[in-house]
């Protein structure tokens, strides 16, 4: 065998195998966007099951990215020393949780509260998942490891949400986070089962982390996100009362 032969049967190996444990890490992405969004599926009968407004409760997406923006930095410092893999199904754990609490929320108080605990993984996660991704695969396949990962975001938007929304519709909205918290539960087992151990990457710089945000191309990338996703989730949010009270669709 030459050695371009050699090379060639290197690279298809892990080209093959790869997927496997990464599997695991596109269930947790389609497990989270699917939670992340549902709720404007969801959100006439959250609305009229506990009491509250639509606007009251298009306050729960709110809730969630406030736990998104706090819990991403936070839990990302605190849990830089610990092996990746550990901190992943950390980060599954409180998913899990947040879910739970969720579809068990008597009222709306605690509803947003288990929206922000849900919404505290949600950015360490796909952080370090992206991360534990690119270490599984030869650098030259990373970046379609991380491609992989993310479709399960994708598939989300496109499946997840529809179903959940489905879900919530025949059965109670309470159903579609039970059934969200089960995702979960497979994501958190396939993860363990799956992916192998990855050690940490040690302590964060926080001062130099945060320094990077003074950059002004830094903040007019961030201003272009805020300013853009903020247009989306505007209508996004309240596309289910916009279809029924203006459009004159059918809820089903």
């Amino acid at each position: 065998m030459t050695s371009v032969d050699k090379k060639l049967a290197a690279d298809a190996a892990p080209a093959r195998g790869f997927p496997v444990p990464i599997l695991a890490l596109t269930m947790s992405a389609f497990a989270i966007g699917t939670a992340e969004f549902v709720i404007a599926g969801l959100l006439p009968d959250i609305s009229r099951d506990l009491g509250v407004s639509i606007p009251a409760a298009g306050r729960l997406v709110t809730a969630y990215a406030i736990g998104v923006v706090v819990g991403a930095p936070v839990l990302a410092i605190v849990t830089s020393k610990l092996p990746r893999k550990l901190v992943l199904l950390l980060m599954l754990g409180i998913f899990i949780l947040g879910n739970l609490l969720s579809a068990l929320s008597p009222n709306y108080a605690l509803l947003m509260i288990a929206r922000v605990v849900a919404a505290l993984a949600h950015g360490s996660l796909f952080g370090v998942g992206v991360v534990v991704a690119t270490d599984l695969v030869p650098e030259n396949r990373r970046a379609s490891a991380v491609a992989l990962m993310f479709s399960g975001l994708t598939i989300a938007n496109i499946a997840g949400v529809a179903a959940g929304t489905l879900v919530g519709q025949l059965y109670g909205w309470r159903a579609t986070f039970f059934a969200i918290t089960a995702l979960g539960v497979l994501s958190l087992v396939a993860a363990a089962l799956l992916i192998p151990r990855v050690s940490g990457g040690g302590a964060i710089d926080v001062r130099r982390e945060f320094s990077i945000t003074s950059r002004p191309e830094v903040l007019l990338a961030l201003a272009t996100t805020v300013l853009g996703w903020g247009c989306v989730f505007v209508l996004f949010t309240y596309i289910v009362p916009i279809l029924e009270d203006v459009s004159g669709f059918l809820a089903s």
